[in-house]
């Protein structure tokens, strides 16, 4: 059973990677000059394809890692350094709305691309559920909670996106670059505590201080 420390680091993880707020300018990008039904529309789509997306990714991950023969902490520091890498490119790279905005002129059709891949369920976002849920590998229960707080972010991602306009108006842009680097920061925390752990699950580190 999750303790409440780690129920929140995963809802803080979930947080981070699907970053609701760094998808409003995308999803505002994609909607421009569409009705408020349509919007909704998009909105709705959006967040449940990502859902599927992610919801499959916890469903198959531990199956797909006993297939190849792949050990947790290998996959855990694997995993990590990735997660890592992203959140540098949060931090450092093009700001998650100013990249993803450049591909939303380009597609503007439908809400596959980019509002539910890979702005919702960006590629961290699948790895990170992995990760996740293969902390207790055969637990389905574990796997149920990890989807409930999934289910949460994106509860939340999707009421975000249905008042999208105002809030944009209040964080512009530069606001949600901000935050956006902000997450970022705190996603590479989580990142190298991942590595860590899986090195003292390894025995090559001594537990760590709570």
């Amino acid at each position: 059973m999750l303790t409440p420390a780690q129920l929140l680091q995963e809802f803080v993880t979930l947080w981070v990677v699907i970053d609701p707020i760094g998808t409003l300018p995308v999803f505002l990008a994609v909607t421009t000059g569409m009705s408020a039904h349509q919007r909704r529309t998009v909105a709705i789509r959006a967040v449940v394809i990502a859902f599927v997306v992610l919801a499959l990714f916890i469903a198959l991950g531990q199956i797909v890692l006993d297939a190849i023969g792949i050990a947790l902490p290998s996959f855990q520091i694997a995993g990590g350094i990735v997660l890592f890498l992203f959140a540098l490119s949060m931090i450092f790279g093009h700001s998650k709305p100013e990249n993803e905005i450049a591909e939303a002129e380009r597609v503007k059709q439908t809400s596959v691309f980019p509002v539910a891949i890979p702005s919702i369920a960006s590629p961290g976002a699948m790895l990170a559920v992995v990760v996740l849920t293969d902390n207790d590998r055969f637990s389905i229960a574990h796997q149920a909670l990890t989807g409930a707080l999934m289910a949460l972010v994106l509860a939340v991602t999707l009421a975000m996106l249905l008042a999208a306009l105002p809030l944009y108006r209040v964080l512009g842009t530069t606001g949600s670059a901000v935050i956006s680097r902000v997450m970022g920061m705190v996603l590479a925390a989580v990142a190298v505590d991942a590595v860590l752990r899986a090195f003292v699950s390894m025995g090559a580190l001594p537990p760590l201080a709570p």
